[in-house]
């Protein structure tokens, strides 16, 4: 059946077919998959939480916290909800996502739209304990006069409920946002999101989402000053301005963020250079173009500690997720380690490390053919 729905939702306009998808896991509509099977060595230990398994849902999807439930429920480690803004706000004008399927690609510049965190508050205000953990990644409004204020203000009003709080500094569609990435602004945004932990009363784990489009001074700086703020870990990476060669899409030169398959190279070799100049100081957070269990483990052996998906999701339904999580346990078999914790940071090269992981598939295929 999630096959046809998942068939007709590339029927839809590309914001109707998510308009869609997140109502139906409102709804608890989704497959819910049996992962009793797996291994015991798919959990993750990481900013004083514990993942059941490494894979979760980026931010993106989830815009109001309307359907993360359902989102566990196919299988995921954690949901990221979000971007959440202080105010409500329509984001940028329609059309603004779309699918290059010949890429396996998708180009967004949604804006933040959202209902604002008054809302999100009372969804998340119905979390049933247990159930999963639940991140919430925070963000400007467009039109604020004080952006590093809204940090504050999401972050006090959001973080009670919240497993963790995610500071979302690299969206390209927002104007002036990525600003925020530099060593000039960076400090001020920390100390925005920690006052707001403490007008909150409570003690979180803060992340921080950065964009791939970064140069290596860039990176050092992010750490190095994240690490001295007590960030506790680094999602690498946000979506993308640049434009590959050889996408083959019809939208491929519209405005916005690329995600997907043509992210998957890039986003893997900025996460290899922030696990270089990190040296463990701080957790990791793989993402771009993961769809399959491969894309996964080779952003675990070059340093992540987690990996999270949305366009994959977006593009080959809800199903994935499950199979992910099979194919890395097998991945895991096939290289004879026992804990994904012995793989992570095994192989520092990004090239060499996606080498490894597309042999070690072929090689689990083989086993189960």
């Amino acid at each position: 059946m999630w096959q046809l729905l998942t068939s007709l939702a590339r029927l839809l306009p590309a914001e109707a077919a998510h308009k869609m998808a997140v109502q139906t896991l409102r709804w608890q509509m989704g497959p819910r998959p049996d992962l009793s099977h797996l291994s015991a060595g798919l959990g993750v230990d990481m900013a004083g939480l514990h993942f059941a398994n490494p894979l979760g849902l980026a931010a993106g999807f989830d815009k109001n916290a309307a359907c993360y439930s359902g989102a566990l429920r196919l299988g995921f480690g954690h949901v990221e909800v979000g971007t959440i803004t202080p105010l409500p706000q329509a984001g940028n004008p329609k059309p603004r996502v779309f699918r290059l399927p010949e890429d396996q690609a998708v180009i967004n510049r949604y804006g933040f739209n959202g209902n604002g965190m008054m809302a999100a508050a009372q969804n998340l205000a119905t979390r049933q304990p247990g159930a999963g953990l639940v991140g919430v990644n925070v963000g400007a409004n467009k039109t604020s006069q004080q952006p590093i204020a809204d940090y504050r203000r999401a972050v006090a009003k959001l973080a009670p409920a919240a497993d963790y709080i995610t500071l979302n500094i690299s969206s390209p569609n927002t104007p002036g946002l990525r600003d925020l990435q530099t060593e000039k602004h960076l400090q001020d945004v920390l100390d925005a999101a920690r006052a707001g932990l403490a007008d909150a009363g409570v003690t979180r784990p803060v992340f921080l989402k950065i964009a791939p489009d970064l140069h290596d001074h860039d990176i050092a700086a992010i750490v190095d000053t994240s690490c001295a703020a007590g960030v506790s870990a680094i999602i690498a990476t946000n979506t993308t301005i640049a434009r590959p060669d050889h996408l083959h899409g019809r939208y491929a030169d519209e405005l916005g963020g690329l995600s997907g398959a043509p992210l998957f190279a890039p986003a893997t070799a900025l996460l290899a250079r922030v696990a270089q100049h990190n040296q463990q100081r701080l957790g990791l957070i793989g993402v771009g173009g993961v769809a399959s269990g491969w894309q996964a483990y080779a952003k675990i052996l070059v340093g992540a500690d987690l990996v999270q998906l949305y366009t994959g999701l977006a593009l080959q339904g809800p199903h994935l997720p499950a199979q992910i999580l099979y194919e890395l346990a097998a991945l895991m078999q096939a290289d004879g380690i026992d804990t994904l914790g012995d793989a992570k940071g095994q192989i520092a090269d990004p090239t060499k490390a996606i080498q490894h992981a597309i042999r070690l598939s072929e090689t689990a295929l083989a086993q189960s053919a």
